[in-house]
């Protein structure tokens, strides 16, 4: 965790979007709160950190490669992947502590060795260059072992920013799903880590798993062809990133509970178990790092009744960076939830659009989900059902990506009522590709 400087921060605002009516006896308000960060390339720099003026924070980034003996097959995978690991490489700012590790049944280091971290300069990328030569595939797969050697190495440079890359090409067959779960638990907080399936012979759910538990993104390169672009381009995120730790923090009045807190832009993803006790009545929810974004989270409080013409504040958010010393900075931003009670039938049952365009979101990963599970247990009617369900919402709140997506597993019959007929044979890669890609959102039309 780095300590920031206040004039050196990204300028953070929090904009609220709700209906604060609620109807008499009614208890649940719902908001959308959306997170901006602007001013980065320049801002970000944390205090004492170490890397060249006007470059940036001070970032760590472990790679890690997965050289299990599947990689071998064919022997381009292998090589895409080497070429990828270069690609990053290169993309890597002067001054970045980094390290490339070699995922199978055991996890080693392959570059620089020695239990440490190098800094980025023009040698020491050649020499991770030339050291991802050496890379070959054979041997099992133990996910859980390749995050805790990150996690040492990361931790024992002094750096503000701490990111993984991790690649697999196959499921986690060489350890038991409770060890990479513990493994996950431990990292969690400590770093960020974007997860990438290569070919189509690994579990979805672990790969989109591994991204969630750490605040990373997961997807998949059905063509192992197209890994150096990724991981370029995951760096060049990584690189833009200014601001480790950010914390959604919620304040509650007595008699007021939080029902849930997701993310649900650019991604879904649950938080409200997340959370952590942060004094009388609030809580902190993580967020991971930001660079220069915006994202979108859905808040829904539980609010006591009152009467008529009362008004209340249900929740109030704020942003925070938790320090080493146990405190926490306050970055500024806040951002208010109201409650106000009224007989106005039209204010009270009008839903506010951007509270329904992303609970359709959620609702409509949650469809596609659900789909594919029900596909692949044999329930055709079922899978049908959830199916058509999420073309409907797709088509509804322009998400022409996913519509795309389902459009390789179903045939669209009427997209506006979601009747669909499934294809009788679908390209794996194309549902893996819709399960990996089904919690991806579009933001509201302005």
């Amino acid at each position: 965790m780095a300590n920031f400087s206040k004039s050196n921060v990204p300028q953070f605002s929090v904009d609220v979007y709700q209906n604060e009516y609620l109807p008499d006896g009614g208890r649940e308000v719902n908001a959308i709160v959306t997170v901006t960060a602007t001013g980065g390339g320049t801002v970000g720099t944390a205090v004492g950190a170490s890397y060249a003026p006007g470059q940036g924070p001070s970032a760590g980034v472990a790679i890690m490669v997965d050289c299990s003996g599947s990689m071998d097959y064919p022997p381009t995978k292998m090589r895409n992947a080497r070429d990828a690991t270069a690609a990053a490489i290169d993309t890597l700012r002067d001054g970045t502590h980094f390290a490339v590790i070699g995922g199978t049944h055991v996890a080693k280091e392959v570059f620089p060795g020695g239990g440490r971290l190098a800094v980025a300069d023009r040698t020491t990328r050649e020499q991770a260059k030339q050291a991802l030569r050496k890379l070959s595939a054979g041997g099992g797969t133990a996910i859980g072992t390749w995050l805790r050697l990150a996690d040492r190495l990361l931790s024992s440079a002094d750096v503000g920013i701490r990111h993984g890359i991790l690649l697999t090409d196959g499921r986690n067959e060489h350890e038991a799903p409770e060890d990479l779960k513990a493994a996950l638990d431990s990292c969690a907080g400590r770093f960020t880590c974007d997860a990438r399936g290569v070919g189509t012979d690994w579990e979805v759910k672990e790969v989109t798993g591994i991204a969630s538990a750490l605040l990373g993104t997961a997807d998949i390169v059905a063509d192992p062809t197209g890994l150096a672009a990724d991981f370029t381009q995951m760096m060049e995120t990584a690189m833009g990133k200014e601001v480790a730790d950010v914390a959604l923090r919620l304040w509650t009045p007595v008699g007021t509970t939080i029902k849930f807190v997701k993310q649900v832009a650019p991604t879904v993803e649950e938080l409200t178990g997340r959370r952590t006790e942060a004094g009388p009545r609030a809580g902190d929810y993580p967020t991971g790092s930001w660079g220069d974004e915006s994202r979108d989270y859905h808040v829904c409080v539980e609010v006591p009744t009152a009467g008529l013409g009362q008004e209340m504040l249900a929740a109030r958010v704020s942003l925070i960076v938790p320090q080493p010393d146990g405190s926490v900075q306050n970055l500024g931003a806040q951002g208010l939830i109201r409650a106000v009670w009224t007989d106005d039938m039209a204010a009270s049952t009008s839903i506010n659009p951007q509270v329904a365009h992303y609970t359709g979101q959620a609702e409509l990963a949650q469809a596609i989900q659900q789909g594919l599970d029900l596909r692949k247990a044999g329930d055709m009617d079922g899978a049908t059902a959830k199916l058509g369900r999420a073309v409907q919402l797709a088509s509804a709140s322009g998400n022409a990506d996913t519509a795309k997506l389902l459009a390789k597993v179903v045939d669209v019959v009427d997209a506006a009522t979601g009747t669909v007929r499934l294809k009788a044979k679908v390209a794996e890669a194309d549902e893996m590709t819709l399960e990996t890609r089904s919690t991806k959102t579009v933001r509201v039309k302005k």
